[in-house]
């Protein structure tokens, strides 16, 4: 049985001491390749991904492989990830879960402060982080630059995190997140598209089909 806990949570780290002149050169090389990442996010009116979600524990023998995706427009988002959608119309969060026949819906400030959100999954870096500049890797022709994310955070959950950027486009290619506990979450993007043409009704959450379909809706 799926929770809206299962969707929630995506990073947070030990913080790892880095010192020295070395890396606040790459410190400022990676922070103005992430502004222009931020940049150029912010230029399109509306983005679409499409994503797979990978993660691995091979101590534990854990490997899991799915695929998600999500519309942002501005703080709006449409989000489909492990069988349940959430829906965010700028007030109120609604995540429907299908397999539980369940609607949940929850003020966004009932979430953590440092959960990544769909609405800030391509901002993210933007607060709380140490930034690194890592290694670049030709992936299938693509130019992908590395920047590893350190969290400011002494109690985050989380190790770091490489983000992959193309060093073309400025678009994110992926994300992979080490946890203290040797789990490695990988995200990579399949599709990218903006500005495309979004219906009116996108971002509303139609509370009566779900309730015509016997659906239980909870408020909190």
């Amino acid at each position: 049985m799926k929770t809206v806990n299962d969707i929630r949570k995506i990073v947070t780290v030990i913080a790892l001491m880095l010192a020295g002149l070395g890396y606040a050169q790459d410190s400022g090389k990676a922070k103005a390749l992430l502004d222009e990442v931020y940049q150029k996010v912010k230029s399109y009116d509306n983005i679409y991904v499409d994503f797979k979600y990978a993660l691995e524990n091979k101590s534990e023998n854990i490997h899991q492989e799915t695929r998600g995706d999500v519309t942002i427009q501005g703080d709006k988002y449409l989000f489909n990830y492990l069988g349940a959608t959430k829906i965010f119309d700028g007030k109120k969060v609604a995540t429907i879960i299908p397999e539980n026949e369940e609607v949940v819906i929850e003020s966004p400030d009932t979430e953590e402060d440092n959960t990544i959100t769909p609405s800030k999954m391509l901002t993210f870096y933007r607060k709380g982080y140490k930034y690194n500049w890592d290694i670049r890797q030709n992936v299938r022709g693509r130019q992908i630059q590395y920047i590893r994310l350190i969290p400011i955070d002494t109690n985050a959950e989380m190790k770091e995190i490489l983000l992959g950027i193309d060093a073309q486009t400025k678009h994110i290619y992926n994300l992979i997140q080490t946890g203290k506990n040797g789990t490695k979450t990988t995200i990579t993007v399949n599709s990218f598209k903006t500005d495309q043409p979004l219906s009116g009704n996108l971002f509303k959450f139609n509370a009566k089909k779900y309730e015509d379909e016997g659906y239980y809706i909870i408020e909190q």
